[in-house]
């Protein structure tokens, strides 16, 4: 055989196994906690289902609401969902951080689910996203071409008080970091479709919105059929975290290299690797649910053990929901009173300062 031909075999197999590569990879959500699952404590505010940001005041609901007979009352998937309020001088807007920012011309597919509340008396005729380097402030910030805005081809969204998808495609500038919610008329009030003409004053038009995702367009790759003459073998080392593959629930992983500052609950930089590969096998299992359990030495009293141990499982929880992950989590400190070593010197005292995480439904 030809060098020449050996190079075009090498390359011809290099690129199938770059196509393989590429099939294999975890299409990843870059909305962070896009259904609104994970939440610090149960309330009304949407700022517990972090990272989510608020403009104005927007709610939070962690269940159905009591009186909704509506045929899809409650979220659309899952428990959680927010509420978005539109009166003729007033709107609200939810907000987040991306997992990562957007890299320039790169086409990015967006979908979000929305519903009318059932005791809206008026609807809306656009709906949409603005996506920015600094988030929204006021109308000023908003450009059409960084902007997915579905508008009602029937006038108004209503679609019988059901949840209805509103998704489009964006190429991105490069360099932005949030995703914001909700209507961006410059006039709402002339956005806004009384659902009663004959009834007359007051109008508000109430949106519930679920299941936000925003993933790379799935790049077009011609598969190349490859003559391989011989055999090799490739070395895949899977950068993923070292779990075993019948994990089972109730099964606890202690997760190593986890730092924080002496006596405080702030993640140091070097944590980042750990709590990175945790956050990619989470996404290649986005099935599972996990509980990320803090635990402390048994120096100090016991209020304060108990407090920065729930405070640095919350700190590791959090910082997988800004990656991206999916997953339901929770978090919980035990504080001293699961030791896994002696208490009687710094070593074993260092063993039991653990983070660990839990496996609640496989």
């Amino acid at each position: 055989m030809k060098l020449k031909d050996v190079y075009i075999l090498v390359l011809l197999i290099v690129s199938s196994l770059v196509f393989s590569q590429q099939s294999a990879e975890v299409v990843k959500n870059i909305v962070p906690n896009g259904s609104f699952e994970n939440y610090r404590k149960k309330t009304g505010s949407i700022k517990q289902a972090i990272p989510w940001q608020q403009i104005a005041s927007v709610d939070y609901y962690q269940e159905p609401i009591s009186n909704d007979t509506s045929s899809q009352k409650g979220a659309r998937t899952g428990n959680c969902y927010a509420g978005l309020r539109f009166q003729k001088k007033y709107k609200e807007f939810l907000q987040v951080k991306l997992a990562e920012p957007l890299h320039r011309g790169t086409t990015y597919e967006f979908e979000m689910y929305i519903r009318l509340a059932f005791w809206s008396n008026a609807s809306l005729k656009s709906f949409g996203a603005l996506f920015s380097k600094i988030g929204y402030k006021s109308k000023n910030d908003v450009v059409k071409s960084a902007l997915i805005d579905s508008v009602s081809k029937k006038g108004s969204f209503i679609n019988g008080y059901c949840w209805f998808k509103i998704s489009g495609k964006y190429l991105a500038d490069g360099g932005e970091k949030y995703v914001t919610i909700g209507n961006f008329s410059p006039n709402v009030k002339k956005d806004m479709v009384r659902m009663n003409v004959f009834k007359f004053g007051f109008k508000e038009a109430y949106y519930f919105v679920d299941d936000i995702s925003m993933v790379k367009a799935k790049e077009v790759v011609e598969k190349v059929k490859v003559e391989i003459v011989g055999s090799f073998n490739v070395d895949a080392q899977d950068s993923v975290l070292e779990v075993k593959k019948d994990v089972k629930v109730g099964e606890k992983i202690a997760l190593k290299n986890i730092f924080f500052e002496n006596g405080r609950y702030y993640l140091l930089p070097e944590s980042y690797s750990e709590l990175n590969k945790l956050a990619q096998y989470l996404l290649r299992n986005p099935q599972m649910e996990v509980q990320i359990n803090g635990h402390s030495d048994n120096v100090g009293s016991k209020n304060k053990n108990q407090k920065i141990s729930e405070q640095r499982a919350r700190e590791v929880f959090e910082y997988l929901i800004k990656k991206g992950v999916q997953n339901k989590m929770y978090f919980k400190g035990y504080g001293s009173l699961l030791p896994i070593a002696s208490n009687d010197n710094d070593i074993d005292r260092a063993k039991n300062r653990r983070v660990e995480f839990e496996i609640i439904k496989n």
